[in-house]
């Protein structure tokens, strides 16, 4: 990525992706720094880790790829609390924040959520001691606007997608610009671009939405605080909205 005229790979930075796991020998992630572990709760609602995060559905590695392809000096730190047919919870989501932010992540990318308001007080103490630690907990918005934490918590960056919003450009709906009444939940939120690189003589890639919207602007978020160093997460998102462009109701959303 661009920035104050110089190229940055997100180098030196250790990117977290909270999802179903890593296949590391995806040629798209070849020569990649690649550790992880497996979350689980006992129980007693303890987390248990093991070190085999192997990805059972394929979700992950489309997310930790498209990281890697905007961030190719990151470090990816891969927690599967995910199985092969994506079922997790937010106790999960919370295990997970919490031990990439103690494990020295500097971004950590969630291409998830849960409309559950009850354990939104949970999921905000997690990304509060994330943000504490210096880490960016960076989260899918819900893809019809509606209420999903964290990306709807003021201590993350909560990410929708749009078909029409392009690889190089990102959106921020700012809340003063466009209101809740008219924008629902995406308002104070990025838009940015939400499709896989599509296979030969496609179209579209198999994966879509603010998932991998979450991803690709997370390894752009992993290339600024390289170029910022230690800056804070709160002065790193400003920095980031002053890059993001002011979308129009053409693109949709409206």
């Amino acid at each position: 990525m661009r920035f104050r005229g110089q190229e940055y790979t997100g180098k030196g930075q250790i990117v977290a992706i909270v999802d179903s796991g890593v296949d590391a020998r995806d040629p798209r992630l070849a020569g990649a720094s690649i550790t992880g572990w497996n979350i689980s709760l006992n129980a007693t609602a303890h987390a248990l880790l093991a070190s085999d995060y192997a990805d059972e559905n394929g979700h992950g590695t489309e997310i930790a790829a498209a990281v890697y392809r905007a961030a190719p000096g990151v470090q990816l730190m891969c927690i599967k609390i995910m199985d092969a047919k994506l079922r997790t919870s937010a106790d999960l989501m919370a295990a997970a924040i919490e031990t990439a932010a103690r494990n020295g992540a500097r971004v950590i990318n969630l291409s998830l959520g849960t409309p559950n308001m009850g354990k939104a007080l949970l999921l905000r103490d997690c990304c509060a001691l994330a943000v504490e630690r210096g880490a960016m907990v960076i989260a899918a918005a819900h893809p019809k606007g509606e209420r999903a934490y964290p990306a709807d918590l003021p201590e993350a960056v909560g990410v929708a997608g749009h078909p029409d919003c392009p690889m190089e450009k990102f959106y921020y709906f700012a809340p003063h610009r466009f209101p809740a009444r008219q924008w629902g939940n995406l308002s104070g939120k990025f838009l940015g671009h939400g499709y896989t690189a599509p296979p030969p003589g496609a179209d579209r890639g198999v994966y879509k939405g603010s998932g991998l919207a979450t991803a690709n602007l997370s390894g752009r978020l992993a290339c600024l605080r390289e170029a910022l160093g230690d800056e804070t997460p709160v002065n790193v998102v400003e920095h980031l909205r002053k890059l993001a462009l002011t979308p129009v109701p053409e693109i949709g959303y409206a």
